[in-house]
């Protein structure tokens, strides 16, 4: 089999070995495994690079935008809920009082941002 190792195929498209792997990672590439477990870069996989390099430059996109494309295919309920947000209008609950609507949004907004510190210091005192 023609193949190109990590290495090799990080000097030849560009791309470094951890990237290399993080495109893998993110689902984006498949590269091929030898029987010892290392990846191997044919032809389609060079191919694939070199068009995904070509996409994120023709769109101004980086890889997280395209890795987030790629679950949107593969989630339906993620692109459901997208998509419902899209089409989604802005709309006073009927037990809020008109006068009231600003401040009620600006709590909501509140009580959400106290639970995401509340998650990333958790997530920071693990790490």
């Amino acid at each position: 089999m023609d193949a190109l190792t990590i290495h090799e195929a990080a000097e030849t498209t560009g791309w470094s070995p951890r990237m290399l792997r993080y495109i893998e990672r993110n689902g984006l590439i498949e590269p091929q495994r030898s029987g010892a477990g290392y990846r191997l870069y044919g032809a389609a996989e060079l191919q694939r690079l070199r068009t995904l390099k070509e996409l994120l430059a023709g769109h101004d996109l980086g890889l997280g935008e395209i890795g987030f494309a790629l679950r949107l295919r593969r989630d339906t309920g993620l692109r459901d809920a997208v998509e419902a947000w899209f089409e989604a209008r802005p709309e006073r609950p009927d037990d809020v009082p008109a006068d009231d609507w600003l401040r009620f949004e600006q709590e909501k907004h509140s009580r959400l941002l106290e639970i995401v510190r509340a998650r990333q210091s958790t997530t920071t005192e693990t790490a």
